[in-house]
């Protein structure tokens, strides 16, 4: 795997709530479908290899169940028990971290949602995106030969690829990275990593594929901001860093579904994150103000496989494309 920040192995992440994650004060109460990607991280390495994190709350790989704390890369600071809380250094309002440069993309068909600005750009994200997940999903399982380049742009991106199934659309598996990676190899490797290897669940199976959901995330508008109240409930994601009772740098992060889908205000998603991020000291708003807190915004497309059947042979047809389709779907 490649390098993440610090030149260490990337680590996984998940930014969904765990079942059983944390509410308002550090109280458990379930969590469900699209809140459930874990999403341990390291530091936010825009440009660099990826960060592997499980996108809706806990780190991917190891680790107890449905956790969602994100765990420093080695020699990326943490220390002893020393560490003095303090609050983050000076930021300003909202310093905007650099972002990939908008790329045109025809506009999706099916179910997309952005917590954009409106109106400030296309979105980039497409249903081709999340066809090209099950393509890739499907080659896999059934042992094809990977399939061609997509037609889709490249542009590096912060993503996160996230699988659920059935009518009441559970959450199987959700893992993505912080880093900007160029989305053909980057939804390749993290339609695999969320597939087969979040820690949560077992494998994927072929039975499974017909009552799978793919959501494709993009990340987009990272700014550090000094107020861990300055983000807007299902608007901005956001990742949060601190140090534990125990003297380590942990990192945590949801995506912008993530609290709203939940009912969660700011207080319950900070200790909700806090808590997947293994601090299991009493929360209080002294310590919540010493939080590194940096907000995004995502752009997300959905679909179905029933949609992406249709997808594929609607373009199978109108390509001349030579080759079978689902069950049968491959590029090569």
């Amino acid at each position: 795997m490649a390098a993440g920040c610090c030149g260490v192995k990337k680590q996984k992440l998940s930014s969904s709530p765990p079942s059983g994650s944390g509410g308002g004060g550090g109280a458990s109460s379930s969590s469900h479908c699209s809140g459930e990607s874990q999403c341990r991280a390291g530091e936010l390495g825009l440009g660099g290899a990826g960060t592997r994190l499980n996108g809706l709350g806990g780190l991917a790989g190891g680790g107890s169940g449905s956790g969602c704390t994100l765990s420093p890369p080695q020699g990326c600071g943490g220390g002893g028990g020393g560490i003095s809380l303090s609050p983050p250094p000076s930021c300003g309002v909202g310093t905007l971290l650099s972002t990939p440069a908008a790329a045109t993309a025809s506009s999706p068909s099916l179910s997309a949602a952005s917590s954009s600005s409106p109106g400030s750009r296309k979105m980039v994200v497409s249903a081709e995106m999340c066809c090209f997940c099950f393509d890739v999903l499907y080659c896999h399982l059934y042992g094809y030969q990977q399939p061609r380049t997509p037609r889709f742009t490249n542009e590096p991106y912060p993503l996160f690829v996230t699988w659920k199934i059935g009518r009441d659309k559970r959450l199987r598996g959700c893992i993505g990275t912080f880093s900007a990676m160029n989305l053909h190899s980057g939804l390749r490797e993290y339609t695999l990593t969320s597939a087969l290897k979040d820690s949560r669940f077992p494998p994927m199976t072929r039975d499974e594929l017909p009552r799978l959901f793919c959501s494709v995330s993009l990340l987009t508008n990272f700014e550090d901001v000094c107020d861990y109240l300055d983000w807007e409930v299902g608007v901005h994601g956001i990742r949060i860093e601190f140090i534990n009772e125990k003297g380590s740098k942990r990192t945590a992060t949801y995506l912008p579904e993530v609290a709203k889908e939940q009912g969660w205000d700011h207080i319950q998603t900070i200790d909700s994150l806090l808590r997947k991020g293994g601090y299991k000291a009493p929360i209080t708003n002294e310590f919540r103000k010493t939080i590194k807190l940096t907000r995004y915004r995502s752009e997300k497309m959905t679909l179905s496989y029933a949609e992406y059947l249709a997808h594929r042979q609607h373009h199978h047809f109108q390509n001349g494309i030579g080759h079978p389709l689902p069950p049968y779907n491959h590029y090569s």
